[in-house]
């Protein structure tokens, strides 16, 4: 009979810990990222979310992939024999109520800290190719009903020429940031 009277005390407490547990995991999800470990998580940077759909090697023998390259300056040296093509394809979220430029300072760095920054790529014949436009509110790049967001990627080109002896040197770090802004840094799965 005594056992019988303690359950409800029981069943209460579990019901506030189960109540406190999830209020913990809400706080979780609000707070801000600005490191990732891996592609996929959403990093909170400045007001706006971006995330690395993928990255990985541009083969120009490849038909999806030529199409990566459209738009290169005039005179691009093709990668030799110790470099290739390296895509980052990322996302970037407004959710404000105002339009806000996105970051337009990117960097890959391996373990050696060899620097590689973006090949600018012309966006108006490039439709894959990062634009940082401002990003207006409520809003989202690449565009949708765009042909990046509609890929098979879904998400913007930065092009880098990388050598194969960085790719060893893992993790690389794609970093980014906004003007003087808050710097993002995501682990790349090479």
């Amino acid at each position: 009979m005594a056992r019988l009277a303690r359950l409800p005390l029981v069943l209460a407490a579990l019901a506030c810990a189960l109540l406190a547990a999830g209020c913990g995991a809400k706080e979780v999800e609000e707070e801000t990222a600005q490191v990732a470990d891996t592609e996929g998580i959403y990093l909170d940077i400045d007001e706006l979310k971006y995330q690395v759909q993928i990255s990985r090697y541009i083969n120009p023998s490849d038909t999806e992939d030529r199409s990566y390259l459209v738009g290169l300056p005039e005179g691009t040296a093709p990668p030799g024999g110790d470099e290739t093509w390296f895509g980052v394809f990322i996302r970037v979220q407004n959710q404000t109520d105002r339009a806000i430029a996105p970051a337009n300072d990117f960097a890959i760095i391996d373990t050696q800290e060899n620097v590689y920054r973006p090949i600018p790529l012309d966006t108006s014949v490039n439709p894959f190719a990062y634009k940082p436009d401002p990003i207006g509110p409520k809003s989202i790049i690449p565009t949708p009903d765009s042909v990046a967001s509609e890929g098979t990627v879904q998400g913007s080109l930065l092009l880098f020429k990388v050598t194969t002896e960085s790719l060893q040197n893992r993790p690389l770090e794609f970093r980014f940031r906004r003007g003087s802004g808050t710097t993002g840094v995501v682990d790349l799965d090479v």
